[in-house]
């Protein structure tokens, strides 16, 4: 985009947000109409978040080029305005509730404005395809693409339509990124590479856009089947196919000869900052990258000495890292022959789960959650991962398994994953933060450290349940926290310690006992993602803490069930929040 352009793009922008609070309305309906506001226009900027969280047809047909500086301007000047919105709201005229919505609305707004200072817009595909595989899994009908009705189709095939512009921002930004010396390391480039291939080269009815048409409901008539058919194959054919050959031979044979041989984030431009606000972003703590390192030495070491335990209690020979390579591995810990009996076998703990949830819990969701095995297309990359309900409730929460090789499926880690990634983790927290009554600001917001570090815990709760009484369960209980405590050590090396890739991955398979694939996988997400991996040791401590706190300062009176409310009831939360809520709460009831 032309300079001239650009700048009347940012003033346009600043233009939509000029208007200012309304001095006739009391002090909550000003900040009630703010809030409203600052959702629906970041809906409008970003409709794939409408997809995702309301599940609206008025976004279905929507794709915003959010990695165009024009875009990126615009995002600028929402926060702006939100926050001198903010400014002008009289915080000590609103009742208690209400100021801590003006408190996260100010959080949220200056959150994402300081991040708009690192430039990673110029490194917009990582290993796991960037948008153009996202749409791929859109085309599934599993996802937050409805394809219902002809209506749908015709929707889905205009979102897709922007993937030509899309792709070619992509090819501008990363050139862009050469020039600034901001690309991607080597090995990630070569993983996304790969998983994009199968965008640019499938002929069209096998190409992954394709699948819709494999699909048709049976209500489409003939004539609806053939038109959207001749729609769906002159679009991959003519337009998307060719833009997504044209973004794969670049990053082939333009983008990976560019590609850095660091593995960490301090080796970019400010690089240091950058990570400094990483860790802010996804801790919402002012901890040090050292202190969080040396928390990650002292976890990783405690929970080896319970694994110790478990190892002389089954009378392995042998040191604790050939125990985890081996026990885990057993012909009876691996009796599955289908992906269907993955799934089944899930279904079977989370029953056994729905059982134990009145003893720690008095409310839970309304909307429903349902198991599904990851889409082929993404689960060569993919984690196991839980994705929203929407609030009519025709997309229940849904957690996603990655099945590569069910003979290859081990059952220990299971019921931890389940506690973390269905009930009662992410789907308590967020299908049930949408159903709060809360602005819809803070009814779709997600604080990594509140919501990975609530799914954490979750999975501790196994205890609580009776879910961890054999060796098996409870050793793949500890190999999950485990990983997040590794988490901590591999994230902060490689990011503030100049750990190379390498390091990183000999580190996990010495302490972890991984296969070097899997310690790559895992390494590769931290490179491509700083901070995130922090997140769930640190919000789950945290919440743990304030646990024990209540517990003993209540003894007796202490409630699991009004304990897990307090941290649940108002939604995301940074933890100082919600550590102050907490503490309030147990003030009141010593009283």
């Amino acid at each position: 985009m032309r300079q001239s352009t650009l700048l009347c793009a940012i003033a346009l922008s600043f233009l939509a947000f000029s208007s200012h609070v309304d001095a006739r309305l009391a002090p909550e309906q000003q900040l009630k109409k703010l809030g409203d506001e600052y959702f629906e226009r970041g809906l409008a900027l970003n409709p794939l978040s409408g997809s995702f969280l309301l599940g609206e047809a008025r976004f279905e047909d929507k794709l915003a080029i959010d990695i165009a500086p024009a875009h990126i301007a615009r995002d600028k000047a929402l926060q702006k305005w939100a926050l001198n919105q903010t400014a002008a709201i009289d915080v000590s005229e609103l009742a208690v509730k209400d100021q801590l919505t003006l408190t996260l609305l100010r959080h949220q707004a200056q959150t994402r404005l300081d991040g708009h200072a690192f430039p990673g817009y110029l490194m917009p595909i990582d290993q796991y395809g960037g948008l153009p595989v996202l749409l791929a899994q859109f085309a599934t009908g599993q996802s937050v693409q409805p394809l219902k009705t002809v209506r749908n189709y015709q929707n889905f095939l205009k979102r897709l339509e922007a993937i030509p512009a899309w792709n070619a921002q992509a090819i501008a930004n990363m050139r862009s990124g050469i020039t600034k010396g901001v690309v991607l390391p080597r090995p990630i480039i070569e993983r996304a590479i790969e998983t994009m291939r199968p965008l640019a080269v499938s002929g069209v009815t096998k190409h992954p856009y394709y699948v819709p048409v494999h699909q048709f409901p049976a209500h489409f008539t003939a004539a609806q089947k053939a038109q959207l058919t001749q729609a769906y194959t002159r679009a991959i054919r003519d337009r998307l196919q060719p833009s997504l050959s044209g973004l794969v031979n670049f990053m082939q044979q333009e983008y990976l000869n560019n590609g850095r041989s660091s593995a960490g984030i301090s080796a970019l431009p400010d690089g240091d900052k950058w990570y400094a606000y990483a860790v802010r972003l996804h801790t919402t703590t002012d901890t040090t990258p050292e202190e969080v390192h040396q928390l990650g030495l002292a976890e990783v070491a405690r929970i080896r000495s319970a694994m110790e335990r478990i190892k002389s209690q089954v009378k392995f020979d042998g040191t604790l890292t050939e125990f985890l390579k081996v026990y885990p591995n057993l012909p009876q810990f691996r009796p599955f022959i289908t992906d269907q009996e993955v799934l089944d076998a899930f279904e079977a703990i989370n029953q056994k789960v729905k059982l134990a949830l009145p003893a720690l819990f008095s409310t839970t969701p309304n909307a429903k959650l349902v198991i599904r095995a990851e889409p082929e297309l993404t689960k060569a990359t993919a984690s196991a991962h839980y994705e929203s309900p929407t609030p009519d409730g025709l997309r229940p929460g849904t957690f996603y398994a990655v099945i590569m090789d069910p003979k290859e499926y081990s059952t220990g880690e299971m019921t931890s994953l389940l506690l973390h990634e269905g009930q009662p983790g992410h789907h308590f927290h967020i299908a049930g933060q949408q159903e709060l009554p809360l602005p819809n600001f803070r009814k779709y917001d997600w604080i990594t450290a509140y919501g990975e570090g609530w799914a954490l815990y979750a999975e501790t709760l196994g205890h609580e349940m009776g879910l961890y009484e054999d060796s098996d369960a409870l050793l793949g209980h500890l190999n999950l926290e485990l990983l997040r405590a590794v988490r901590l050590v591999t994230d902060t090396g490689l990011h503030a310690k100049g750990w190379t890739r390498e390091k990183t991955i000999h580190y996990m398979m010495d302490v972890q006992g991984l296969t070097e694939m899997e310690a790559r996988r895992a390494t590769e997400r931290y490179m491509a993602d700083p901070g995130q991996a922090l997140a769930y040791k640190i919000g789950a401590l945290k919440i743990r803490a304030l646990r024990d706190r209540a517990q003993s300062a209540l003894g007796p009176k202490f409630s699991y069930a009004e304990f897990h409310n307090q941290v649940l009831a108002d939604g995301a939360l940074p933890l100082s929040l919600l550590e102050a809520k907490v503490e309030q709460w147990i003030h009141q009831q010593l009283r």
